[in-house]
């Protein structure tokens, strides 16, 4: 079965042809990193001007690829997928928009897909992963454990009662002084420094939340601590990081042991972070299974899309009049 997906939930508009769920026939990403740069983060009105501009160029290149790559056309396409949320409503809009159109030209289906459900699937591509298996979801709006009982069976375990993993990424950077997009910036630097240098604090919540508000609050008070002298950046970036990803890595082991689950999973712009990759991986000289998507399925893309397609669409009646949302 060939889906095309579709994604243009915040800043990058993205489009793909999946095969039965996991071969990638074609994978295309137009990012808008320059543009919202200049601002510091994403504007969403400019982000949907850009999609505007960009989705028909995409939508091209995908079948070009297809066409080139594995002699496909648009009408071996049996079905049109897009993001219906959560994310921007405006981003949401133009994708959404654009896979029922197609869907009515070439009289194929239009697929719903919900796009947390979709970084869970980002799993599939290009692997053997089947349910059931504990998946770390941390992105720049949302944490949370899910349990994976079955492709459309999954459950919401744990989740943050604050910050996001990515959003405090992003502030923590900021508090150091580094500009957009600082999550990935402030990785990088951390590969430098000394992990150990600064003890910051594990928020001490319940069994199914994360709480980061803390942490991002010690960083805030060790940057002032440096007033007038030289900040130590890359030190606190990798102590920073060690303790997020820490804390990360601890409960997700602890939710799979509760239920006796061996398989663990990571998805979301955050599961491209290099040291939680690591501590995921590590995990293996424990007897875990691990996974984590090729990191060029980490980030938005429209791959994952596809697959979430095939594997837990949203149900609907009549999935023509499914709406954008900008939660959920």
């Amino acid at each position: 079965m060939l889906i095309f997906g579709i994604e243009t939930s915040c800043d990058e508009t993205a489009c793909a042809i999946i095969k039965d769920g996991r071969e990638v026939i074609s994978n295309v990403v137009a990012s808008q990193i320059k543009t919202h740069e200049i601002f510091g983060g994403v504007v969403p009105e400019v982000a949907a001007r850009e999609h505007l501009d960009t989705i028909n160029v995409v939508i091209n290149e995908t079948f070009d690829i297809a066409k080139k790559e594995f002699n496909i056309n648009p009408d071996d396409i049996d079905a049109f997928s897009s993001t219906a949320g959560p994310g921007l409503v405006g981003c949401l809009l133009v994708g959404l928009n654009a896979a029922k159109a197609l869907s009515l030209s070439y009289n194929k289906p239009f697929i719903g897909v919900n796009h947390l459900k979709a970084h869970v699937c980002a799993n599939f591509l290009e692997s053997d992963l089947k349910p059931p298996f504990i998946c770390l979801l941390v992105s720049g709006g949302h944490t949370q454990v899910i349990k994976i009982d079955d492709y459309d069976k999954q459950e919401i375990i744990a989740s943050t009662i604050d910050d996001a993993t990515g959003e405090v990424y992003d502030k923590a950077a900021r508090l150091m002084g580094l500009t957009y997009p600082g999550g990935i910036k402030l990785d990088k630097i951390a590969q430098t420094g000394n992990k150990y240098a600064f003890k910051l604090p594990e928020a001490k919540v319940k069994e199914n939340e994360f709480s980061f508000s803390g942490l991002k609050t010690a960083v805030l008070r060790l940057v002032q601590s440096y007033r007038g002298k030289e900040l130590p950046v890359n030190d606190i970036s990798a102590s920073f990081q060690e303790t997020i990803t820490t804390t990360l890595i601890n409960k997700t082991k602890f939710l799979a042991d509760k239920y006796n689950i061996k398989t663990i999973a990571l998805s979301g712009g955050v599961a491209a972070n290099s040291r939680l990759r690591e501590k995921l991986f590590e995990l293996q000289s424990e007897g875990y299974n691990t996974f984590a998507p090729k990191m060029k399925f980490c980030t938005d893309n429209a791959a994952m899309v596809a697959s979430c397609a095939y594997f837990c669409p949203i149900k609907t009646d009549d999935s023509l009049i499914l709406e954008a949302f900008s939660r959920g």
